[in-house]
């Protein structure tokens, strides 16, 4: 089985990301991830596409763990493409950022840590499996046929713990900080367009709200009624003595503002 000419034609924008002995193996792997049922690994896709007796079968490994091509070009270019195809031109973008567990086992998997099973847990019991965490971002677009909105993903980082960042010898970045770069790279990315960020509580961040106030995207998250606000610290002046202000005056609570009288 090959893929069909519209799709084809839609791969061929990527493939100047790839050398050429790697964009076949790509499009072998590719061919097979579609094509297999269950687990979608290299080796089921090697199955599919007629490769598992092939001596040399690790070369295909090797696209994913030795090959040169960079994710961030071909999340650049996936982004491009999503924005050609369901973005008006001078339209804003609303993009989804959120957390997801790739359940993985295995001792070899050096950034593979514990975290919280949304999916299996419930109000009454928590459940921790183990897996990588990946962060996501997405675009939600509207398409033709159906009046919901889709996130199509473009761009994923992954978040260790600290106890695997210090086992690695890495600084530890924690969900708030990596949302912190990859605002700024997708600012970089679009430098023009107007961006509406929404996550959950976990992004409910000053310091992620003020970068994206610099970078002149909105951020939108829920926050808490009865939370402690406090305006930016005022700028140190010249030869200003003691340790300087973290927090500048606190604001009124959300409750209040909800309740009072005064707000529109």
């Amino acid at each position: 089985m090959s893929p069909s000419d519209p799709i084809i034609a839609i791969l061929a924008q990527f493939q100047p990301l790839f050398t050429t002995p790697t964009w076949k193996k790509m499009m072998t792997l590719l061919t097979g991830t579609l094509l297999v049922r269950g687990r979608r690994t290299v080796t089921a896709a090697l199955w599919q596409t007629g490769h598992q007796l092939d001596s040399n079968f690790s070369r295909f490994h090797q696209v994913l763990n030795r090959a040169r091509w960079s994710p961030l070009e071909l999340s650049r270019q996936l982004l491009s493409l999503i924005m050609e195809t369901f973005i008006q031109a001078g339209g804003g973008m609303d993009v989804v950022i959120d957390e997801t567990l790739e359940r993985r086992w295995g001792a070899k998997i050096s950034k593979r840590g514990h975290y919280r099973d949304s999916a299996l847990s419930s109000r009454e019991r928590s459940v921790s499996s183990p897996g990588l965490r990946w962060i996501v971002m997405a675009v939600v677009v509207t398409l033709p046929w159906t009046q919901q909105n889709w996130a199509l993903p473009f761009l994923c980082v992954l978040a260790t713990t600290p106890e695997v960042s210090e086992k690695l010898r890495n600084r530890h970045r924690t969900v708030g900080m990596r949302a912190h770069q990859m605002v700024s790279l997708l600012r970089r990315w679009l430098p023009n367009v107007p961006i509406k960020l929404m996550g959950d509580t976990a992004y409910s961040i000053l310091e992620l709200g003020l970068h994206c106030a610099a970078h002149h995207v909105t951020l939108i998250a829920p926050f808490r009624l009865d939370s402690v606000i406090h305006q930016p610290p005022v700028a140190r002046t010249k030869h200003t003595i003691g340790r300087p202000r973290v927090v500048g005056k606190r604001l009124p609570s959300l409750e209040t503002i909800l309740h009072d009288p005064k707000t529109i």
